[in-house]
């Protein structure tokens, strides 16, 4: 499967001499990711990762939260060896092979899953990438089960942040498809595929944490 036109690795990820890439944004969020995972997710059972990128996420999460299974997946075959990397190095068995996984797709390999991880893709995609991680979230999830997704967005009557408005013109001159999208489209978007109305997590550097439940 060639690699999909919306997906580039980040600025910040460097690849070195071995397979695994580096990201220093998730060096930076990981534990506060995690400290909302840790009241979100379930003690128990499947998490699919959507668009893991360098794998350095999953890795740290599965350490924390030994009693879920976490099964990590993206649409690019050098992410997807990062990943793979990455967990042989960790050790840790409780994170599956990761799987090439296109958001756009109208099939994915995977039939249930007990919760959804998206971080920091939606604005580094087209639209019809959200639209897909919300179908598929909604095929795969049961009422209650969480899809939480993390990453900047713009918020109903209220401009946004400099640092956000600089992020969002580099994102739409590398690709008008991309760019930070509105948090009320996004809860449309759930809202239209059986989800609730999302709950939001302030996080730092003008991110926001957001928790779905199917309804």
């Amino acid at each position: 499967m060639s690699k999909p036109n919306f997906w580039q690795p980040t600025a910040d990820i460097q690849a070195n001499a071995d397979p695994r890439l580096h990201a220093p944004s998730a060096q930076r969020n990981r534990d506060l990711i995690l400290a909302v995972l840790t009241d979100v997710l379930p003690r128990s059972g499947h998490v699919l990762e959507v668009a893991s990128g360098s794998g350095e996420h999953v890795v740290h999460f599965a350490g924390a939260l030994p009693g879920l299974t976490f099964q990590p997946s993206d649409p690019s075959p050098d992410a997807v060896a990062s990943i793979a990397a990455w967990t042989a190095e960790s050790g840790l068995g409780n994170i599956l092979p990761p799987l090439v996984v296109d958001a756009t797709a109208s099939d994915w390999p995977i039939s249930a899953a007990d919760a959804v991880l998206c971080i920091n893709m939606i604005h580094i995609a087209p639209w019809a990438a959200a639209e897909g991680l919300f179908r598929q979230a909604g095929r795969l999830l049961k009422p209650g089960q969480p899809l939480y997704l993390y990453g900047p967005y713009r918020r109903p009557d209220r401009p946004l942040e400099p640092s956000n408005a600089a992020f969002d013109e580099s994102l739409r001159s590398r690709d008008p498809a991309w760019g930070l999208r509105d948090l009320d489209a996004i809860a449309a978007l759930g809202a239209a595929n059986g989800f609730g109305a999302p709950e939001i997590v302030e996080m730092p550097a003008n991110n926001l944490s957001l928790i779905f439940r199917k309804a």
